[in-house]
Formats: structure tokens, sequence, C-alpha cells
């Protein structure tokens, strides 16, 4: 059996993290497999629906480096892709249904419902199903008053009807095992709206078959629903996927994580567009949500996405919730910049710093300066004020570093180590390091009145990478003018 899985997002906003965990580990399970990735998207509820949130959706699954084999813009032998765009087939199983008596039309206004509903809330019944003998319905009506009211052009939706004699539905599902609903929590769901649209049910159900979908791999919300979903596979005669719900996602503080909200004063936010837009890696957000779930077996936790396909298993997701915790998240975002090499790293901040107008002399020169800056950045546009004096020269000194660092001599010392600098016919760490060893032996004063005055006059800051290094990278020039300017104006 080849191996057919679908992420199937409903375009009605941005792309939840926890959705695109969901994309993630359907993803690793079709490349681990040789299996087909579908992306189908499911836009029946049109009162929800965002215009050009489809598009969207694309754009945060392709940055996340997750690639579709089927889809919207891709094709496929199964498309169309989108929900909108198959109504004539929603609409063909639904007649099917009508006529093997195993659905009927319904009537009922939104007041009728709303009067069913309050009825079973003052009689205190557990069971508040729609009671299709109690309403108006083609259960309930003549023949002849049912096709008055549609040939009137009269509002009416098509519901399912849900065997009686039935006590529970049993589903194997490879994250929880056995799981029982009980046939009161499967009710005469509808399945074709007023609208002409089918339900979020009647649809994926009808699309998961003719898409030969092997393993339906969705969030643990949808695990309620799953009773509905088998009786309509029983109905229609096909053999359902295999079921597999994943844990849902919490905030630290336990709640569900649905919405961004504050947490110790930090706001965690849930859309993949928001940590786009917070200059996250997407190699981080994609490691950090696998974990979210689901476990290697051992320490591990940096993992790159071709690392992912090796060891993902199904076997290996937990029932439990995962809790997002964004500490950690940041700690693997540095890792995965780090594991960056240094043209790869360039890259990746050079949009930064040229939208803060840094004059970036050569890309020689910008893996140079991410060398010595790799391990001083949580994300890509920290270097535009971490590594701001490799771009151009201080405008202020700190204060603190000043007061702390600049003495009374520190100026003279500036002066003559420029002179010292500028004499040199190598300009490197090396030659620069004896440089400074000899002045402070000649001035006889310790190594560290002449380092940390220097790191202040070249950077305007009191840290920073190796001091040797980065004199290096500055250049012989650079550095000098640097020097004599701090001597002038701190004096």
């Amino acid at each position: 059996m080849s191996v057919r899985v679908r992420f199937a997002p409903s375009p009605t906003g941005q792309l939840h993290v926890g959705g695109l965990r969901t994309a993630l580990y359907n993803y690793l399970f079709a490349r681990q497999h040789g299996g087909t990735f579908v992306l189908r998207i499911e836009d029946t509820d049109r009162k929800r629906f965002v215009d050009g949130a489809t598009e969207k959706l694309i754009e945060s699954t392709k940055w996340a480096g997750l690639t579709y084999d089927e889809g919207p813009h891709a094709g496929g032998e199964y498309g169309p892709y989108v929900q909108s765009e198959r109504l004539h087939l929603y609409k063909q199983y639904v007649d099917q249904l009508l006529e093997e008596g195993k659905a009927y039309y319904a009537f009922d206004t939104p007041e009728d419902l709303k009067a069913a509903r309050e009825k079973a809330i003052e009689q205190n019944l557990s069971d508040r199903r729609y009671k299709r003998d109690e309403m108006n319905n083609s259960l309930t009506w003549s023949e002849e008053k049912v096709k008055a009211w549609i040939d009137e052009g009269n509002p009416y939706v098509i519901r399912l009807q849900v065997p009686d004699d039935r006590e529970e539905y049993v589903i194997q599902d490879t994250v929880r095992g056995e799981v029982k609903f009980h046939n009161t929590q499967v009710d005469d769901q509808v399945l074709l709206k007023a609208d002409g649209f089918p339900t979020y049910h009647m649809a994926c159900i009808v699309d998961d078959h003719l898409m030969g979908i092997t393993h339906v791999i969705r969030g643990e919300e949808w695990l309620p629903s799953t009773a509905k979903h088998v009786l309509l596979y029983e109905m229609f005669g096909w053999e359902p996927p295999q079921w597999v719900h994943l844990p849902l996602l919490y905030n630290t503080d336990g709640s569900k994580m649905s919405k961004r909200k504050k947490i110790k004063g930090e706001l965690v936010h849930v859309n993949v567009e928001d940590y786009q837009e917070l200059n996250y890696q997407p190699e981080a957000l994609i490691n950090f949500l696998a974990l979210l779930g689901w476990n290697p077996g051992d320490e591990r936790e940096f993992f790159l996405l071709e690392d992912l396909v090796k060891e993902f298993s199904l076997g290996r997701v937990n029932k439990s919730g995962a809790i997002f915790d964004v500490a950690k998240f940041k700690w693997l975002n540095e890792q995965h910049l780090r594991h960056l090499d240094n043209t790869a790293l360039a890259a990746a901040v050079k949009p930064h710093l040229e939208a803060a107008d840094y004059n970036i002399s050569s890309d020689a020169y910008l893996e140079q300066v991410v060398e010595l800056m790799r391990e001083r950045i949580s994300f890509s546009v920290d270097l535009v004020e971490a590594g701001k004096y490799f771009f151009e020269d201080p405008q202020e000194y700190d204060k603190k570093t000043v007061k702390k660092r600049w003495k009374a001599q520190s100026a003279e010392l500036a002066k003559e180590f420029a002179e010292k600098l500028e004499a040199l016919e190598t300009f490197n760490g090396e030659s620069i390091e004896a440089a400074l060893r000899s002045l402070a032996e000649e001035k006889e004063v310790g190594a560290g009145q002449l380092i940390h005055p220097t790191r202040l006059a070249v950077s305007g800051v009191g840290g920073g990478p190796g001091l040797f290094e980065m004199l290096e990278t500055l250049g012989q020039e650079t550095c000098v003018r640097r020097l004599r300017k701090a001597a002038d104006e701190l004096g």
C-alpha cells in the first residue's frame, strides 16, 4: 500500500503553529515511507473564510521547508484540491445517501433549533442531540409538503440519519489504541448546508476517500468527530484510513495554546507568520515543533529536517499534551544559527543589515564578521545592534565602560597604540597582539590597561569577540582612525 497523507487547513486566518506541527508529522511520515504528501484547502465554512488566507497558508508551509507533492499550484490526478471547487462531488454523494434512506431533508429555522436546545436545557436532558421525530424534516412531513417547500425555493439542509440501534463506535488509533464512542455522541449531523456547501464532516470524508488517503494524521481536537466519520465510511461502504490523533499544545501555564497571550510578562504567539516576523529560523521552528509530541528515545534535541525524516516514528508520538516553551524554542534557534556555515549565516543576516543601511564592503568581509559573532547572536537580526561597529564608527561610547575602563592615561596610550598599529607591515591577530604587549611593556602597564580601552575605542562597547581577531577583521586603517578619534573625544 502506497502511503498517502494530507494536510488540510481552513483559510480562516494565519497558519497556527499547531497546524504546522500537523503538516510536519504528515510530511515526515510521507517522506519516510516514500509516500505522497497532499495539501488540500478546506474552505467550506464561508462565514469564517478570509480572502487571501489560502496563499498565506501555502507561503507559511513553504517557508517552513515543507514541500507538498499534490495540491494547489502543484496539481495532481485527484484535483481540484480546493473544496469550494469540488461542490458537485459532495452533492453527488449526499444524493446517494438520500436515495438509500441514510439521510433526510431538514427545514428547521434557527429559531426552531434554538427553542429545541433551550427545551433540552430546561428539562436537564443529558442527550441534547437533534430529535428528528420532533422537528421539521422529510421524516415528519408528507412527501407533498416536502416537494412544495423545495420547489418554492425555501431553505433546507440535509442531515445524516444515524442508526438508533447501535450502542457504540470503536476505532483503532495509532497513538491512543482502542477508542470507544457511545452512540449518544453521534447526532444527525448536517451534511449539506443551506448555502449548498457541505459541512466539514461530509467534505473531508469524501475527499479522503477519493484522494486515496491512507492515514489521517490530525490534532486531538478532531478525535470526538471520528465516530461521525467512521459512520459515514460505513454508510458508503468504504475502507476507513488509519487514524492518528496528535496531542494538544499547551502554554507553560497549562492553558491551551489557542490565542496569543502574555505569560510571565512575555507575549507568546501562536501563528507561524508571527515567528517568521520575529526572525526565528524556519529550521528551528520545524525542530521545535517535531519535539512537541514526539521524541527520539534519547537525549538528542537538535534535528535538521533530513534527520527527522530518518528518525520520526508515529510509534513514539505521545498521548499527553505538549508544552510550547518559548525559552527552549529560542535556545534551538541559537543552535540552528550556529550550525549554519559562514556563507549561509551571512546570507541570513545580510537583509537585516541592508535594511539598517549598513555599508557592507563585501560578502567575504561579512563572512569574517559572522564567524566572530556567531556565538553572540540568538536571532539573525541581532547582528544589527550587536555588530554595529563592524559597519560604522561608534557615534557614542558606553558610559559604564568609559567610567570603568577609560583611565587618565588611556587617551595617550590609545594614540601610541594607533601609531604602533599604523606602522605594522603585516596586520593580523598575532602582529596586533605583539604590538599591544610590546607597548604595555614599554609603558610598564598591564596588558588590560590597553586591551579594555582599545575595545571601547574601536567598538564603543565593553564586550565582544576576541579583541585581536576583531581588530584584524576591522582592518588597519579603521582601527587607527577609531583609536585616535576616541582619544580626542574621551580625553
